[in-house]
């Protein structure tokens, strides 16, 4: 009998997928899984070629088999999920604001108190896993790095371009905060939180020493940011520097990474219930005012985007490298569009490397090692989207930073991008980093998480394109001959 079957196939648990059958020697078999591979589930029927309504047997074979590719199908992205729940929390929020106004009571207070419990247990979540979260992918970042001692030059360059680029959007983020100031006039915390935050007011020489921990243990328990991300990236120098000395630490410090890796994914999974009860919250008492202020940040994180984009990295390519940014941008386009369709510089790598070293003519030699390290420490995008949002979640607080403490957003914002690449939803836990840096409550991450999706595209493009940018600068810093420097 003529057997009819399809191809094995995979939805992801992130994402839905469509079922395309195909005929194979085999039976039918096709496989649900999760794009990032956790686990696998196959699904295998012989199926005679007769139509089902003829067949009672295969008519049920063929209903399991529905079963399971509508589940596939019905899968949601997990930014897809968040931004239901946010939309959701806003109509629940207008919902009770119109029926109980801003000060509920009786039965519609009680509701609220369990929303904002809620909202609360996933902000403590969040806390959990910060400070492992630090030091285990701080630790493994710097690890990754292992190559710049062997590089000599190369390293040097690449290193203090990127981090010289990072500090440079950082700083186009502050600039055009504090000139736009998206989040003034909201006032969602009130005296409450002003009263917490002039407790943590630091002076210049209040932010050198806090660079340094007194009692590494003591920084950790008290969730004081800044010092743990320095003792992980020095600790993580010293192993570096020990080569093979340091054997075990490193297995172990890549296991407990990967360990925080599934935790932060079971953390992120809870997101859009947070973010819903979150929201419901902050809209019953604030109303339409707060999403007025929201759309405000997006255009200026968006704006401070293409500032970087589109003026700072292409002067550094004309200036520093010597090649046209118009070729340049013709060049990697591919990968451009790729990085904002899949919002992951990291799955963009292969195409960004074929791109360079087919049509600008960069050596292997520099792209196997300047892009891959770029994809680890380079977040452009992602420290200036970090640095407009603390600022944005003060003004809307209430709280005016000084210039001292906005210079500890722009330390933290920018040393925090060296582990953020491994994290997921980097943007998310690094803005919880940044946030405890200056002591601001994390429940205003639910302001911004919703709209997380599109800036996370935006903000990768732009990191793709530092890559780009940088391992041109470095061939050319290397003396490389290639492309046609300073032509369109």
């Amino acid at each position: 009998m003529a057997l009819k079957a399809c191809k094995d196939l995979s939805a992801s648990a992130m994402t839905s997928s469509f079922f395309l059958p195909e005929k194979l020697d085999s039976g039918v078999s096709f496989t649900t899984a999760p794009a990032r591979g956790k686990f696998t589930q196959s699904y295998n029927f012989l199926l005679p070629a007769q139509s089902p309504g003829k067949n009672p047997a295969l008519r049920g074979l063929q209903s399991q088999r529905d079963a399971v590719v509508m589940k596939g199908m019905n899968r949601l992205a997990l930014h897809w999920k968040i931004l239901i729940g946010m939309a959701a929390g806003v109509a629940l929020g207008l919902v009770l604001r119109s029926w109980a106004g801003p000060a509920p009571q009786g039965a519609a207070a009680s509701g609220i108190a369990l929303l904002d419990l809620i909202g609360q247990v996933f902000i403590r979540l969040l806390k959990m896993v910060i400070i492992p979260l630090i030091i285990s992918t701080m630790v493994s970042g710097v690890l990754s790095l292992q190559s710049f001692k062997k590089l000599g030059r190369l390293g040097l360059t690449t290193f203090i371009y990127y981090f010289a680029t990072t500090g440079l959007a950082v700083l186009t983020g502050l600039i055009l905060v504090n000139l736009v100031r998206p989040g003034a006039g909201a006032d969602i915390g009130g005296g409450k939180v002003l009263d917490q935050f002039a407790q943590g007011l630091k002076t210049w020489g209040d932010l050198l020493l806090g660079l340094i921990p007194a009692n590494p243990v003591e920084a950790m328990a008290k969730m004081d940011v800044l010092p743990v991300i320095t003792f992980s990236l020095l600790f993580g120098a010293v192993l570096l520097s020990l080569g093979d000395r340091a054997r075990p630490l490193p297995e172990i410090f890549s296991a407990l990474s990967e360990a925080m890796m599934r935790l932060t994914d079971w953390v992120l999974q809870l997101a859009p219930y947070g973010v819903f009860a979150l929201m419901a919250t902050l809209i019953t008492g604030f109303g339409w005012g707060a999403l007025a202020k929201l759309a405000l940040y997006m255009l200026t994180v968006a704006l401070g985007l293409a500032i970087h984009f589109f003026i700072t990295l292409p002067l550094i390519a004309l200036l520093v490298g010597r090649y046209s940014p118009r070729r340049l941008y013709r060049d990697v386009s591919p990968a451009l569009m790729t990085a904002f369709s899949s919002a992951s510089s990291s799955a963009t790598l292969p195409l960004t490397m074929e791109n360079l070293e087919k049509n600008t003519g960069v050596s292997r030699r520099v792209t196997s090692f300047v892009l891959p390290i770029g994809a680890t420490v380079n977040m452009d995008g992602t420290a200036l989207y970090e640095a407009v949002a603390a600022v944005f979640i003060a003004q809307a607080y209430g709280v005016h930073l000084t210039m001292a403490q906005q210079v500890l957003v722009f330390a933290t914002a920018t040393l925090a991008a060296v582990g953020a690449a491994a994290i997921p939803s980097a943007g998310l836990f690094t803005m919880a980093i940044v946030l405890r840096a200056v002591g601001l409550p994390l429940e205003g991450v639910a302001l911004i998480i919703g709209v997380d999706r599109i800036l996370d595209m935006m903000r990768t493009t732009v990191n793709v394109f530092g890559d780009t940018v940088g391992a041109v600068v470095v061939a050319r810093r290397e003396s490389e001959n290639f492309g046609a420097p300073d032509t369109p």
